[in-house]
């Protein structure tokens, strides 16, 4: 390799690094203003309860894949930290529902908040082929109606969760 080769392999790494450093900054530049604009309309999430009642449905594992605001399937909530998925826990009680996130702090969803209980295909960035995904609707304290999305390691529990009308 000559001398003119290496400086313009070079200038072209430096070139790349360069642009995909941007490109990255304006990715979270972008999710720090969602946030922003999101903040009044989701408002603080219910605290957690000292106490609950016997397990009714779960525990479920699985992914937590994210909530949206209803009824807009891929308009994800990045405030309160509902936006980051992880592996998680659902759980209902008779006072409502938990997901138990690792890494992440938990999210109580009050029995009187919740709307419906729904599988759906897809919700903000998880796609399936079936019905897969529990879709819990439910209004914050703010009063916005939100979705929040958990896909079950085991399908077969979806059944647990979502009641067919007969």
């Amino acid at each position: 390799m000559n001398d003119a080769t290496l400086i313009g392999s070079l200038v072209l790494a430096t070139v790349v690094v360069l642009a995909i450093g941007f490109f990255i900054r304006q990715i979270v530049r972008g999710w720090r203003h969602r946030i922003e604009r999101q903040a009044e309309l989701i408002g603080n999430l219910p605290p957690l309860p000292d106490t609950v009642g016997p397990v009714l449905a779960g525990p479920t594992k699985g992914l937590y894949v994210g909530s949206t605001v209803a009824p807009n399937w891929n308009d994800r909530i990045a405030a309160a930290g509902l936006g980051f998925r992880a592996k998680g826990v659902l759980t209902r009680y008779p006072e409502g529902i938990m997901v138990q996130r690792s890494g992440i702090g938990p999210i109580w969803i009050p029995d009187e908040s919740i709307l419906a209980i729904r599988s759906e295909r897809a919700i903000t960035g998880k796609a399936l082929t079936h019905d897969g995904i529990i879709a819990v609707r439910w209004r914050l304290p703010s009063g916005t109606e939100i979705d929040t999305g958990f896909r079950a390691d085991d399908r077969g529990e979806v059944k647990n969760w979502v009641k067919e009308d007969a």
